[in-house]
């Protein structure tokens, strides 16, 4: 099988100096694959190269990729410090971090998590595969009070040596605000959905100026994203005009432009695939032919504001819509 030079693949510090790659693999399966068919591509992706995997309790599939990772270690083919394996904590686990990362762990089997997120900022709670108009009835508002005490928890996980680095996820710059003065350990890290259509230029500017590494997901924009995540204003990347023209000008998939912008913006992407062509190209496609200058302004200009998970299922009875998630104002929403 073919393998890439691990020397080629570019990579992003932390604010502690280690570095991580700047390509990751996904694994949500988004309602339409199962845990075998990812745990499978998770095999694949890793003897060819990939070395930053990115897993969430709440994908229901950290089990078999943990047998997955037995049986690269077992074939010599890695060892576990060539890797750097996230996890999550989901949102009904908010008061029990400990036992979810614990269950992570035992799921993966690993004795440690190189970075532990916070999966979404609230204990808002929804089923697995559940419609976009579902509401829980305990929901609410995002909480200081309520964060601090998940992120304490978060906290006491890296000083008991369980979880190496710990990470936000979903966060806006108002949250940040007001949470950051209050930890006493830091995000390495800041999971948010970057593609050229949606690029947060704020909020990706303010976690770098603090030194936290954004990490993109949808970064291709998402087309496997479950139907409770599409709407009719949707804009699909690959139609950019920018990326066309770039795509047209290397003579490659539009994905691989959305990755390539990606990575020499200096986000990290995780983009996910089963399909072997498409995992090895998404991880090559970054240590080759670069974007110009031009090509990277052009995609910067084409920015759409177009969020494509807004996160509807995580509302609470009275919100008006998705962006009450989202402080689209500048400041924290509070209950109406």
């Amino acid at each position: 099988m073919e393998k890439i030079d691990q020397n080629k693949v570019p990579k992003r510090k932390f604010y502690t100096g280690e570095e991580i790659p700047a390509v990751g693999l996904g694994t949500f399966g988004s309602d339409k694959y199962g845990p075998e068919a990812i745990s499978e591509a998770v095999y694949g992706a890793i003897k060819f190269g990939y070395r930053l995997i990115d897993c969430a309790a709440v994908y229901q599939n950290e089990a078999q990729i943990g047998q997955v990772l037995k049986r690269l270690f077992d074939e010599g083919v890695v060892e576990r410090k060539d890797l750097f394996i996230t996890s999550k904590v989901w949102n009904d686990m908010h008061e029990k971090v400990g036992e979810s990362c614990r269950q992570s762990l035992k799921d993966l089997g690993l004795e440690t998590i190189d970075l532990f997120f916070v999966h979404w900022p609230f204990p808002n709670y929804h089923a697995p595969g559940c419609s976009g108009d579902s509401r829980n009835p305990d929901s609410r508002p995002f909480s200081v009070e309520e964060f601090m005490k998940t992120w304490r928890q978060c906290e006491e996980l890296v000083d008991q040596g369980l979880v190496r680095y710990i990470g936000m996820s979903n966060m806006t710059v108002p949250k940040l605000e007001a949470v950051l003065p209050l930890c006493r350990i830091k995000p390495a890290a800041l999971e948010m959905e970057l593609h050229p259509s949606f690029q947060q230029p704020k909020l990706f500017d303010y976690a770098v100026k603090h030194d936290i590494l954004p990490i993109g997901y949808c970064p291709l924009g998402s087309p496997s994203r479950p139907e409770r995540d599409r709407t009719a204003e949707d804009v699909a990347d690959s139609e950019l005009p920018s990326v066309a023209a770039a795509a047209k000008a290397h003579g490659v998939h539009p994905a691989n432009i959305c990755l390539k912008w990606a990575a020499q913006r200096g986000q990290v992407p995780i983009p996910f695939s089963v399909k072997e062509p498409q995992y090895q190209s998404n991880l090559t496609c970054v240590t080759e032919d670069p974007l110009t200058a031009e090509e990277m302004e052009a995609i910067t200009r084409d920015d759409r504001n177009c969020r494509l998970i807004k996160g509807q299922v995580f509302l609470w009875e009275g919100a008006h819509g998705w962006e009450a998630l989202w402080d689209l104002d500048g400041r924290i929403t509070e209950k109406e």
